[in-house]
Parts: C-alpha cells; sequence; structure tokens
C-alpha cells in the first residue's frame, strides 16, 4: 500500500440541493490531494443537478440517472472509483475538518493487507448541525456484535478496493442495510481496525435508517443478511434491538411522534443521556 493512498468519496444523491454544496466542498476542501470526488445522482428533481454542473472542477465524475436505490447508485460509483480506498457517503452527510482524510490516509498505509475495512467515528447531528450523538466503537467491542447487527457507521467506513473484486457489489435487494450486508460478508470471520479519535464525517438525522417506523424493516433486513452468512437464529444484541423498536413503534402509535420522542429522552435522561429524539429538527 503506497503511503498516500487514493481515497474515493462516493456520494449517493437525490433531490439534496438544500445540503449538497456543503457535502462537496468538505471533501473538495480537504488538504489531502490524492482524493476523488464522485457523485451518483438518482434523477433529482429539484437543483442537485445544477449544483453538480456548477461544482463540475471539484468532482471527478458525475452521473443522473434513474437507479433503484442507494445500493444501486453505490454499485455504479464503485465501478468508476479509481482509489486505493473507497468511502461512502450520502448528500446529507459531510466530511468532519479539513485534515480528516489526511489523517485517515496516514493510518490506512501503516494497516496490514489483510485489513480491507478501517472505520472512525461519526457525528450524528440536527438539521443544522448541531452535534448529537458520537457513533463508533473499538473494534473488539463491535466484533461481538457484528453478526447480530450493524457496529460500524458506514459513513465513517473505508473499504479496501479489492474487497469488491472478492465479494462483488452491494445487494440490491437491500433497502436499507445493503451497507451491513457487504461489510458481513468481510467481518463475519476477519478483522477490521478502528481509527481511534479520529470523527470521520457528519451524518444528518432524518436519512431512512432513522426513521422509527422504519426500524422494524431494517431490522428484518439484518436478519435476512444474517441468514446469508449461516447464522441462522439470531442473538441477544438483534432480540434486545427488535424488543426496543417494537416498543418505540407502540408508543410512537399511542401517544403520537412528539409525545413520544419527548418520552424517549426523558428515559435517556434517567441514565445520564443527553436529549436526542426531540433534537433532529433543531
Amino acid at each position: 500500500m503506497p503511503s498516500n493512498p487514493k481515497i474515493s468519496v462516493i456520494v449517493a444523491v437525490y433531490n439534496g440541493e438544500k445540503t449538497l454544496q456543503q457535502c462537496i466542498d468538505s471533501v473538495a476542501n480537504q488538504t489531502y490531494p490524492n482524493k476523488e470526488l464522485i457523485f451518483i445522482d438518482g434523477g433529482s428533481t429539484d437543483a442537485t443537478v445544477r449544483i453538480l454542473q456548477a461544482s463540475q472542477s471539484k468532482i471527478a465524475a458525475w452521473i443522473s440517472e434513474p437507479d433503484q436505490g442507494i445500493c444501486d447508485a453505490w454499485n455504479k460509483g464503485v465501478v468508476r472509483a479509481k482509489g486505493d480506498w473507497i468511502c461512502f457517503l450520502g448528500a446529507d452527510d459531510y466530511l468532519w475538518d479539513e485534515t480528516v482524510l489526511a489523517r485517515i490516509a496516514a493510518k490506512l498505509a501503516e494497516l496490514p493487507p489483510d485489513i480491507r475495512i478501517a472505520y472512525g467515528r461519526v457525528m450524528i447531528t440536527s438539521q443544522s448541525g448541531l452535534p448529537l450523538r458520537l457513533r463508533g466503537r473499538p473494534w473488539n467491542n463491535v466484533k461481538r456484535r457484528i453478526r447480530q447487527k450493524m457496529g460500524i457507521p458506514h459513513q465513517g467506513a473505508m473499504h479496501r478496493r479489492d474487497l469488491f473484486d472478492d465479494h462483488g457489489m452491494f445487494d440490491l435487494s437491500f433497502r436499507i442495510v445493503g451497507d451491513y450486508d457487504f461489510l458481513l460478508r468481510e467481518l463475519h470471520n476477519k478483522d477490521a481496525a478502528y481509527l481511534d479519535d479520529i470523527i470521520v464525517s457528519g451524518m444528518r438525522v432524518g436519512g431512512i435508517s432513522n426513521c422509527i417506523h422504519n426500524s422494524k424493516l431494517m431490522l428484518e433486513e439484518f436478519r435476512r443478511a444474517q441468514k446469508k452468512q449461516g447464522y441462522r437464529f439470531p442473538g441477544f444484541f438483534w432480540i434486545k434491538a427488535r424488543l426496543l423498536a417494537q416498543l418505540r413503534i407502540f408508543l410512537c402509535e399511542l401517544l403520537g411522534e412528539t409525545r413520544a420522542r419527548k418520552l424517549f429522552d426523558q428515559i435517556g435522561r434517567i441514565s445520564g443521556k443527553p436529549a436526542y429524539w426531540t433534537r433532529f429538527d433543531d
């Protein structure tokens, strides 16, 4: 691996005009030079295409055409990527600071060739960008749960390019957890590297995986991905997550989503957690 590995940042977007420019600039303004930015637009009907056209000097490649979902968009990006490592963002996401790729590249260059997934942390933010919660734990903590639930924040993950040669592309049949399905193909019997002390990106809440009412489908897709790897029975962490998801959905239906979110935060305060569920629109 070269001392300055090339990093491809692939962004899937659909009608992302409100946040797209921040995403573009967060990559273009990186101090690390050996990078490329690729956008796959699903045929947006807002100003997304005009923004991409105006920013062409900052973008290595982009297309705008209908797709079959985010996994299809990611696959189109992988085909066009020339990097040694690949990172995936959404148009609502952005790299956390201008030096993050330089710091990541220095760590990637030191990894042994058998480590093909590396990840840092991701800051969950409100719609206006206020920090709400950090995601991403050391690999020793994630490893014992990865066969049951997603423990790696995908917006903070780096994928070695040859993963896609060995494991194929993202499975288009997954609507929400195609990233987990792909990572599990590698990590069910191999290790990942945790990029300690690096916040890779900011991710605004409100995406499909953040929606309470999508949590049941998300967990069903987790099980389908696990069964593909031969895990016939769910484990404790998956069962716990399923029960919590059902409880949240029930409370939303009983109380209404606004009151339910307030209740979730009140429960969180008992264990010392700051407000989260009620701050999405801050």
